[in-house]
């Protein structure tokens, strides 16, 4: 059995060759977390591995799992894949809460080990030794974990979400909307997208009017007596509450117009999924949208405002206008909103500058493609990325390298976005259906090569909650280093960071990386 130590920021696939590493340091602040790998490669025989870790920290063992990726993502130059040996084929991504492996003859495996470092430990170096056992045979590596006087403090004035599928989650797990066996399950998902970093939560007060039509998932319960609406808000301040136990903070609110264009009024139903209220063809902005949006936005600001909730929310129009045709219908919709709610502001994910040069949008929200020409242009926007773009930009595809996606928070830095949207961390349909997919066999909605392998999801889903990725993982590690920077007041010219210049021209390797936060943990 060969073994090795290797940092985050590397994959191991079933072919991989070991280089025998037995040395490595992790630098971490306290209070913060970081993670490496021990690898090993079996011989000619099935083998059984055990790993077991001594350490003085508390450390998370987890079993680096495979999964099919058919095809290699297109628009990619080949030095920017990873793994381009090994794919089409088996890549690692998933992460099992198990600490043995069963591995077959010539057959490479890792153990994924998390380090979270309590906020008053000792600064100092503590080793990590795991023991991998296979049947008489033994093997122990032991890691540095040095733990640094700086403490991570919370993350200020940078919002961080992605898009949360309550569908999804009724879908895989067999449940109906928001029965008493749902909340369980839906903490231990608030759980995760806070332990990794971010802050901000959709709130599907409505069904979200996302990538096609889909199974009612709408939190308030509505009823109609004539021209007049009646609602119920328990289970939205359910919601609220769990997701403010989990340590959430901010909260996202449903897009009041159909995707691509406002072209629509949303599909809102009577009860939580009972008959719609309106045809879906319904304008935008017609009387029955108009009477029935100035009978709720009141309320909703009362709700938001009793709750302490309204500087900490944020509000959608309509997702992806693009063109003239949307660029009208967006312009009637927002001047209905603003006719009708003039103290919402709201925020949407639209690349053409167009819509902040006409003062459409509050906060933009542009693809890293064109979050430059905003920048550019004053106007403080938020940035995204999603299928695209690929080539050189940042993402965080199955084939996307780790150091490329450890470099987020750096270039969330770097460039002065104000905060981060993604749509995928749970789509785990097919594209724009209601279809669901197995994500652990199918990781591009079925829509591969528009869609892209790893795009529409950050977890799989457990038996009783969420088992993340290599990539949420790694993510969540340049948010803390997103912290780190902030904390130590560095500002995004520093010299440190000159390297960085835009989204597609950065460092992308790990020991850029592992060099200056180093730097930066020894300045704080």
């Amino acid at each position: 059995m060969q073994t090795t130590l290797a940092t985050n920021l590397r994959r191991f696939y079933p072919r991989s060759v070991l280089d025998g590493q037995t040395e490595l340091i992790l630098d971490l602040p306290r209070g913060g977390r970081g993670a490496f790998q021990v690898a090993f490669r079996t011989e000619d025989a099935p083998l059984t591995v055990a790993a077991a870790v001594e350490s003085a920290l508390p450390v998370q063992v987890r079993r680096v799992g495979y999964v099919p990726m058919p095809h290699v993502n297109t628009q990619t130059p080949p030095d920017e894949i990873e793994g381009l040996a090994h794919l089409p084929g088996y890549v690692p991504d998933p992460l099992f809460p198990e600490a043995e492996i069963v591995a077959g003859p010539f057959e490479t495996n890792a153990f994924w080990l998390t380090v979270r470092v309590p906020a008053d430990a000792a600064p100092g170096d503590y080793p990590v030794a795991v023991t991998l056992t296979a049947g008489e045979e033994q093997a122990t590596l032991t890691a540095t974990a040095r733990v640094h006087a700086a403490v991570l403090p919370a993350r200020q004035d940078f919002p961080v979400t992605h898009w949360f599928y309550a569908d999804a989650l009724l879908e895989w797990y067999r449940l109906r909307p928001f029965e008493e066996a749902f909340w369980p399950i839906l903490d231990a998902y608030f759980a995760d997208v806070a332990e990794h970093g971010q802050d901000t939560i959709y709130v599907p007060v409505f069904t979200p009017p996302l990538d096609g039509v889909k199974r009612p998932t709408q939190l308030l319960h509505v009823t109609r007596e004539g021209e007049t609406y009646r609602f119920d808000w328990a289970p939205v301040r359910r919601w609220i509450a769990a997701a403010q136990a989990a340590g959430l903070t901010r909260f996202e609110w449903t897009h009041l117009f159909t995707q691509w264009g406002a072209r629509h009024a949303i599909r809102v139903y009577e009860g939580h999924d009972g008959p719609l209220l309106w045809a879906p063809e319904t304008d935008a902005t017609s009387d029955t949208y108009r009477n029935f949006l100035a009978q709720f936005l009141p309320q909703l600001h009362g709700f938001l405002t009793e709750a302490g909730l309204l500087e900490r929310s944020f509000f959608h129009v309509s997702d992806e206008p693009h063109g003239e045709e949307h660029l009208a219908n967006y312009r009637a919709a927002r001047a209905l909103l603003h006719a009708l709610a003039p103290w919402m502001r709201t925020m949407d994910a639209l690349s053409e500058i167009a819509f902040a040069r006409q003062g459409l949008t509050d906060v933009p929200i542009p693809s890293i493609s064109t979050a430059m020409d905003f920048l550019a242009e004053g106007f403080p926007a938020w940035a995204y990325f999603c299928c695209g773009p690929r080539g050189r930009f940042l993402n965080r595809l199955f084939d996307t390298p780790l150091p490329k996606i450890a470099m987020s928070g750096w270039l969330f830095y770097r460039t002065g976005a104000r905060g981060f949207l993604h749509w995928g961390y749970n789509y785990w349909f097919k594209s724009q259906t209601q279809q669901l997919i197995d994500p652990f066999t199918v990781a591009d909605g079925l829509a591969w090569p528009g869609w892209s392998h790893g795009d529409t999801f950050l977890v799989y889903p457990g038996p009783d909650g969420p088992l993340d990725s290599l990539r949420w993982e790694v993510f969540a590690d340049s948010l803390q280093d997103y912290t780190l920077l902030q904390a130590a007041g560095i500002a995004p010219d520093d010299p440190l960071l000159a390297a960085i210049a835009d989204y597609q021209d950065f460092p992308k390797d790990a020991g850029w990386i592992l060099a200056r936060r180093r730097r930066v943990l020894e300045r704080m």
